[in-house]
């Protein structure tokens, strides 16, 4: 599509279907919004686009071959000297390889080359020298060592001095000596940056992952004022949430894996340059923690709400109803984005402790025990040996029987699974043939990114988890995946489809689900994970906040397979807080059968030492650290494998379509008759009521739940019979009665007048607008859920820094607050021009039936307002703060207590 620079403006060919574009053919283009789109070019060649906008409201798009084919130029490996190939099987039988040669010099210079066709128009080689500054490895796999500079090359590739995004100051750089998150990504993103960091580039670049972290850092901006129930110091430095699903913040909560980056770099930081950020960190941390506390932490489980960390493409991992009620997923709970909330806790209980501040030391441990417990007791199935990667939203919230990667890890190293637990995840997990996807079940109808997709840096992630908890399996998977996709692809993509381990896997008969949609080259997140692989994995070196601990984790297969022609494995050139470092590795003989060497023994400069080094035990002139391997230990070998055609969406790895309810209704028997299309052959429907099973295995289009009581809600998921693989959740069904109060009511107070006509108080949100419903009464005592009905055209449902976010009082007639808290209420989709209401997220209390209530909303804060936002293009940056949308009206809905889970 082409459109503005804000996005204000679009042209498509066709906003609904995919178009099959000839050369030399034209094209009427339309002037409404499409969606994110993509353009596939079958014929690799040199092509020019012209768009024809002499009419400007009907301009034409024409596409020219201008050169035949493209040059294939051939790999440049000298005609002698080192050479060594890797050879991969394919999905289909076929075989690919990668190849390698070097000019042998110290810092060598390696060319690569591939026979795989990449994803982007580039030469099928690249040339890269192992950089001045990073360590230098030696394994006597020339391969090994090649992809180990790549990585090392990329970061540097991706080390710049300023930074770019089309969204942020008129799309002019911003110095910021950073690290940027990809070729295809010139900005610093918190998430992307700090699983990189903590992967491996907080090792080898503490500074410049200070510089990120601190640019991921705001305060409020200058005459903002901070809401007396807005918790944390005046000037506001926290954490920034980039924009996102329905308007960033708190619809996304996982800016806290800020935590995972902050940590590596004060281990790797220079004493005093980790002295200089300790405090900061503190304070962005606690202001973070305390307004989330606030914001976004349901008090009925103790855990934290938001989308799920990094999987914040809704359509990918979502129902798909839930881009018409972006409430409902700012209500779920994830397990990923509670690690880390943990990791932010525990973190912060540190850096307090070291400050001298006994009470915020304090505070934050407890409520990481308290987090930790709940992640435990809500989020565990029992059944499926892992944690449900998140629940439904509010009116469900059942934990669901979906899975990702990332949370599962994230979990184990952080120390929120027991060793029980991790060893079930690590042998549950489903693995394809080129390892693990991100997902699982995938999700059916949808295209490639996060869904049928492998991420490395997760990959990486669950490599950690492995060695953490010695499983040679899914140890030896994660490596063999990491390597085989940098070597084919000649760079560290951010992400591959998970069944065919391809850049871009084609689908000319189903165009709508060829992926990844997106892909970029030398990902910053993908290059950490690599380094990090090398180094903390293999050489087993990885810093603490006392020193170093060497432990690696160097399976026979890794032994056997790759380092088959050398008995001692070197890193040269390792910086440790200014100090340079050698690792030598000696590896006992190779061995047929599956397992890990263990450590025998540890020499620092040739001293006997444990595998846990203090700082102060270190030489400033020189480290060498020399590591023995001794006998095979065979470890676990636990692993679930799954496999399918790429092309098939097989209930082997798939899950079914949602079901919906079609129809909810009293039935004469004082029960509720549901029902819904019935059920594919193959797939059978569970019911839920409030939160918990109600019935399973239905196979029929109705169902009547004989045992209710007072007003349930209910939803229902699809299984497979065959692999059962189980579905998002429907919407919710609720009985209960409802109370609507449109603004037209006379009850109504607001200092804007109502459009009677359009029944809405439009644009209302400004921090001085006042908004209130009096002598509201109930028909029965019990408990309700408040929710505004509301539109918010502030943004896309994909963008954008403006979701609404209010302070939501109930009180009594004498003026008691009965309960308060912070409602949501996210952008919302606008379709052929219309804005349908919606509803926010809900606040719960408890009414009584005689009593008169009063319903009072004020302002908050949302990330527009944030300083570091000022230079943002559209609504809630250079036109200043919005946090606005239009109000249509109130609902109490009569609700159940959610049992216990």
């Amino acid at each position: 599509k082409v459109g503005q620079a804000d996005w204000g403006a679009e042209w498509v060919i066709d906003p609904v279907k995919p178009v099959r574009v000839a050369p030399g053919a034209a094209y009427a283009m339309t002037t409404s919004a499409g969606p994110e789109d993509y353009l596939f070019v079958k014929t690799t060649a040199r092509y020019r686009f012209t768009v024809d906008v002499s009419k400007p409201g009907a301009p034409v798009l024409s596409v020219a071959r201008i050169e035949s084919a493209r040059r294939v130029e051939p790999p440049p490996h000298p005609a002698s000297g080192p050479q060594a190939s890797l050879h991969f099987q394919t999905w289909d039988g076929k075989r690919e390889s990668a190849s390698f040669s070097s000019d042998g010099a110290p810092r060598r210079t390696y060319v690569h080359s591939t026979t795989m066709q990449l994803r982007d128009p580039v030469p099928q080689f690249s040339r890269y020298t192992e950089p001045a500054g990073v360590p230098v490895v030696r394994s006597g796999s020339l391969p090994f060592d090649a992809l180990f500079a790549l990585a090392a090359s990329e970061m540097k590739q991706d080390s710049v001095s300023q930074i770019a995004d089309g969204n942020y100051n008129g799309g002019a750089p911003v110095p910021c000596e950073c690290f940027e998150t990809g070729e295809k990504w010139h900005y610093v993103w918190t998430r992307d940056l700090s699983y990189a960091a903590a992967l491996g580039l907080a090792m080898l670049d503490p500074q410049r992952v200070r510089n990120s972290l601190d640019f991921k850092l705001s305060g409020y901006r200058d005459g903002t004022k901070k809401e007396a129930v807005v918790p944390g110091t005046e000037d506001g430095l926290q954490i920034i949430q980039d924009t996102g699903s329905g308007g960033s913040w708190p619809v996304s909560t996982d800016r806290v894996t800020w935590a995972f980056g902050a940590e590596a770099a004060l281990r790797a930081l220079m004493p005093a340059e980790r002295e200089a950020f300790v405090p900061r960190a503190l304070k962005a941390l606690s202001n973070t923690i305390e307004i989330d506390r606030v914001a976004a932490f349901d008090t009925r489980t103790g855990l934290y709400t938001g989308e799920q960390s990094f999987l914040d493409w809704r359509e990918q991992s979502y129902a798909s109803w839930i881009v018409n009620d972006l409430s409902s997923m700012a209500s779920s709970i994830s397990v990923s984005t509670n690690a880390a909330h943990y990791k932010a806790l525990t973190l912060a209980a540190q850096l307090a402790e070291e400050q001298g501040d006994r009470v915020r030391a304090q505070r934050y441990a407890a409520w990481a025990r308290e987090l930790r417990s709940a992640i435990n007791t809500r989020l565990w199935l029992d059944e499926a040996g892992m944690y449900s990667s998140l629940t439904a939203g509010h009116l469900d919230g059942t934990p669901m029987h979906k899975f990702d990667w990332l949370g599962q890890a994230l979990a184990i190293v952080t120390g929120i699974a027991s060793d029980q637990q991790a060893a079930s995840i690590l042998a549950r997990y489903p693995h394809g043939p080129m390892g693990p996807p991100v997902i699982y079940p995938q999700q059916p109808g949808r295209p490639v990114y996060h869904n049928r997709a492998m991420w490395p840096f997760v990959t990486a992630y669950g490599l950690k988890a492995a060695a953490l908890h010695r499983n040679v399996s899914v140890a030896d998977a994660a490596y063999a995946s990491l390597v085989r996709g940098a070597a084919l692809n000649v760079s560290n993509m951010e992400n591959l489809e998970w069944l065919s381990g391809q850049a871009l896997l084609l689908d000319e008969k189903n165009p709508d689900l060829i992926g990844p949609v997106i892909n970029s080259r030398r990902q910053l997140w993908s290059v950490g994970a690599y380094l990090g692989m090398v180094i903390e994995s293999v050489f087993g070196v990885t810093l603490t906040d006392s020193g170093i601990r060497v432990q690696p984790f160097i399976t026979s297969r890794l032994r056997r397979e790759t380092f088959g022609k050398t008995d001692v494995l070197r890193m040269q050139g390792l910086v440790l807080r200014g100090m340079k470092a050698d690792v030598t590795i000696k590896l006992p003989a190779a061995a047929d059968s599956d397992g890990y060497f263990e450590v025998s023994g540890i020499r620092l400069n040739g001293s006997n030492v444990g595998r846990d080094i203090r700082w102060d035990q270190l030489d400033a002139q020189g480290i060498r650290i020399e590591i023995q391997l001794g006998r095979l230990n065979p470890g676990t070998r636990g692993i679930t494998l799954v496999g399918a055609d790429p092309y098939v969406e097989s209930p082997a790895v798939f899950s079914p379509a949602e079901p919906g309810i079609t129809k909810v209704e009293r039935a004469a028997n004082g029960g509720v008759r549901l029902e819904f299309a019935p059920p594919a052959q193959g797939v059978v429907l569970n019911v839920y009521r409030d939160g918990q099973l109600a019935a399973a295995g239905l196979a029929g289009s109705a169902w009547v739940d004989r045992r209710t009581a007072g007003a349930p809600c209910y939803a229902v998921e699809a299984q497979f019979t065959a692999s059962g693989n189980r579905s998002h959740h429907s919407e919710p069904a609720c009985t209960g009665p409802a109370i609507d109060i449109p603004v037209t009511d006379r009850r109504v107070e607001s200092n804007i007048k109502a459009d009677a006509g359009a029944g809405r108080i439009r644009g209302w949100g400004a921090p001085e607008d006042s908004f209130a419903v009096d002598k509201i009464t109930v028909p029965a005592s019990g408990r309700y859920a408040v929710q505004l009905r509301y539109h918010n055209a502030a943004n896309q449902i994909n963008l954008g820094i403006s979701g609404g976010v209010k302070w939501l009082s109930v009180k009594d007639a004498h003026g008691e607050v009965i309960a308060e808290g912070v409602v949501q209420l996210p952008h919302a989709r606008i379709e052929r021009g219309v804005a349908p209401p919606v509803y926010s997220t809900t606040l719960t209390a408890r009414l009584a039936h005689g009593v008169q209530y009063r319903l009072e909303l004020r302002d908050f804060y949302n990330m527009s307002y944030l300083r570091s936002n000022s230079s943002f293009s559209a609504a809630g940056g250079i036109g200043g703060p919005s946090n606005k949308f239009d109000i249509y009206g109130v609902r109490l809905r009569a609700i159940n207590d959610l049992e216990k889970q």
